[in-house]
């Protein structure tokens, strides 16, 4: 794996690193953790400024779907009195405190450009000059860049729109009419919260049917439950998944929401689509508080075309459309990326024929993002360790 293109004498000469990860985030600090422990020098880069810069900018009612006691990192817990599922300001909190605790040696504000294999090392270009490392693992999230698709006569539209990453205050809603695109995590994020505000309108737009589990069946967690739901084979997790939300809401094509196009666990490893949570949408639904039209053809400048031929007037659009993880210019020329530029291997898999290259939360799990780091980080940790001790990998 020999990079014919590159090769500066500085380059020649630096010194090799054992590891370097890049990006600060859950993933990101969880496998410098494991690295560290398991005695592997380990440099993290990170491009913002300070951690848990993505957090910052989310929502300010934004809560985790997931439990608590499953969204901790490594060897740290939540304080006493945290609430089931933590405010973004307790992650926040908990991620700065992990990062305190272990002493990990974060460089803030340095961004990889790209990375290059230079034989029996990778060269990594930052923003502030090369290194090289025998190990790589890129943390940088699949959630890195919000996804917008170029809608037809979009530009023409009179309204405002915008991705649900950007959502801000729930209360900047009220008296407004307003269209959800998307029936996934962070649609139904965003229905959870409008079907509190006293809007003039609500509208789903959904191509799919949502894999949607509810918060509580009574006073349990659902989530408490999914290291069961993950060690299942995916036919009895789909058919578990399918089975409870049918008991809980209901048949909700009566409502004109479409069915999905498969189970929820096997979507999250087919797809990467997550398993979104209600808190309120379907009571919003069933009353008609939201209304679920089909699927958007185009826009114009009176409204929203939509795939049926009928017109909606939304002063606002949320595009809860995804997001893509940004890797192209960083290793697009690996061929390590599908069409979506989602790596092909993630956690403790990895190319042969890419020796010392990793990616870690790069998939969705059941288990949640904080708890799925965590295991692939250990795993990622104990392969790298043997190969730098020249034992088996």
């Amino acid at each position: 794996m020999t990079d014919t293109t590159s090769g500066t004498v500085m380059e020649q000469l630096s010194t090799v690193e054992p590891a370097i990860v890049i990006g600060a985030g859950a993933a990101g600090l969880a496998v410098a953790q494991a690295l560290m422990k398991a005695g592997v020098a380990t440099a993290i880069l990170e491009k913002e400024s300070r951690l848990a810069e993505p957090w910052r900018r989310r929502h300010v009612q934004l809560h985790l779907n997931t439990h608590r006691d499953l969204s901790a990192l490594p060897g740290l817990v939540y304080p006493k009195g945290t609430p089931a599922f933590p405010h973004r300001d307790v992650v926040i909190r908990h991620m700065s405190d992990f990062h305190e605790a272990n002493r990990l040696p974060v460089e803030f504000g340095v961004s990889v450009e790209a990375i290059v294999s230079g034989g029996d090392h990778w060269i990594v270009r930052t923003s502030a000059g090369t290194r090289l490392a025998r190990h790589v693992v890129v943390a940088t999230g699949r959630d890195r860049e919000p996804y917008t698709p170029q809608w037809k006569g979009m530009q023409a539209f009179a309204g405002r729109i915008i991705h649900s990453a950007d959502f801000g205050d729930a209360q900047a809603y009220a008296g407004k009419k307003v269209l959800v695109v998307g029936a996934g995590n962070s649609g139904f994020d965003a229905l959870n919260h409008l079907a509190g505000i006293d809007t003039a309108a609500v509208w789903l737009s959904a191509r799919n049917g949502p894999a949607l589990l509810p918060k509580r069946v009574g006073k349990i967690a659902v989530h408490r439950l999914s290291p069961f739901m993950a060690r299942l084979p995916l036919r009895l997790a789909d058919a578990v998944m399918a089975v409870t939300q049918r008991l809980v809401f209901g048949d909700l094509t009566k409502f004109g929401m479409p069915p999905a196009p498969s189970g929820g666990a096997s979507r999250l490893t087919s797809d990467y689509t997550a398993i979104a949570a209600d808190d309120g949408a379907v009571n919003a639904i069933k009353s008609g508080k939201i209304t679920v039209v089909p699927m958007v053809r185009e826009f114009t400048a009176e409204g929203v075309i939509l795939a049926n031929g009928s017109q909606i007037d939304p002063d606002i659009v949320i595009a809860a459309t995804g997001y893509r993880t940004g890797l192209e210019r960083m290793v697009g020329n690996l061929g390590v990326l599908d069409a979506k530029g989602v790596p092909l291997f993630n956690g403790s898999d990895a190319d042969p024929k890419l020796p010392g290259l990793w990616f870690t939360g790069m998939r969705p799990s059941i288990r949640g993002c904080f708890a799925n780091a965590a295991i692939l980080g250990k795993a990622i940790a104990g392969r790298i360790a043997g190969s730098l001790s020249g034992a088996p990998g």
